[in-house]
């Protein structure tokens, strides 16, 4: 039986960090506010309004104001353009998520660029991607997805030099951003779309298997290496139950360790975000 890379105990950990430093900035600094992130979210995914959801739960615990922007489906690029010009040059807001993906029709790429890059808690900004991708040097704000990997081998004490890293990724850059991070820590990385007709070659010699791959219950244990290290970042609703890119428990006998949907890569991420919406706050009022 594999074990279990709790990503809900890990998360606690790093809110708990946030609580206590927070606090600790208002004591030192007098009249200053809570953290205040905006999210925005375009669409009726019920994938995305489900992360919104958790997101502004979980705000709140850890002291950070929220003020959620829900955009209909059929808005246009333009106002959206407008909506995050303003909240660029409002003072009250330190941070600011734009919830992916959006909806057929508006370009994504676009709608990032337009952020502040001093207020993108998800770092892919093409100018903090650009600052991520030309060194090695990770001190500033990493994006809250690729940290979480990071944090998920560490919290496992996995020695990931040397390892071969297989990436399912349909994103370019989110695939290429995640195996530029793990080639600094040593790792051969391989990134592969979904569809690719070889996959299952590629994915039986990973002894790490990232996968953001898009479908549900895809990964099947006859696709992975015995003992391989599972990071499934796919979350789906089916019926009442909430799965993986992973088929759970048709692997879970022969990998070493795994991430669980829910309770894995999902409430990782979201500390993340606060606790780059934190760094960014602290930046912006030191």
């Amino acid at each position: 039986m594999s074990k279990i890379i709790d990503g809900r105990i890990l998360a606690e950990k790093i809110k708990d960090q946030i609580v206590k430093e927070i606090t600790s900035f208002n004591k030192n600094i007098h009249n200053i506010t809570r953290p205040n992130l905006a999210i925005i979210l375009i669409g009726e995914r019920p994938d995305s309004k489900l992360y919104v959801r958790l997101k502004e739960i979980e705000a709140k615990k850890v002291g950070i104001d929220t003020h959620l922007y829900k955009c209909a489906e059929d808005i246009s690029e333009q106002e959206i353009l407008q909506m995050i010009k303003c909240l660029n040059e409002d003072k009250t807001i330190d941070a600011i998520l734009v919830q992916l993906p959006l909806p057929v029709g508006i370009d994504t790429d676009t709608i990032i660029m337009a952020l502040d890059p001093a207020k993108d808690v998800d770092g892919f900004q093409p100018d903090n991607l650009e600052k991520l991708l030309k060194s090695c040097d990770f001190s500033g704000l990493m994006p809250p997805v690729l940290a979480v990997v990071l944090e998920m081998l560490r919290s496992i004490d996995y020695e990931i030099k040397n390892k071969q890293v297989v990436i399912i990724s349909n994103s370019d850059i989110f695939g290429r951003a995640l195996a530029h991070v793990l080639k600094c820590q040593g790792a051969i990385i391989e990134v592969v779309k979904a569809d690719n007709k070889k996959l299952a070659e590629h994915t039986s010699q990973a002894d790490v298997l990232i996968t953001a791959a898009g479908k549900p219950k895809f990964i099947k244990k006859d696709m992975i290496k015995k003992d391989a290290v599972i990071i499934d970042i796919g979350i789906f609703k089916l019926g009442d139950k909430v799965v993986g890119d992973v088929d759970f428990d048709d692997v879970k006998n022969k990998v070493s360790y795994i991430t669980p949907v829910p309770g894995g890569v999902g409430p990782l991420t979201i500390a993340m975000a606060f606790k780059n919406t934190l760094e960014i706050y602290k930046k912006r009022h030191e």
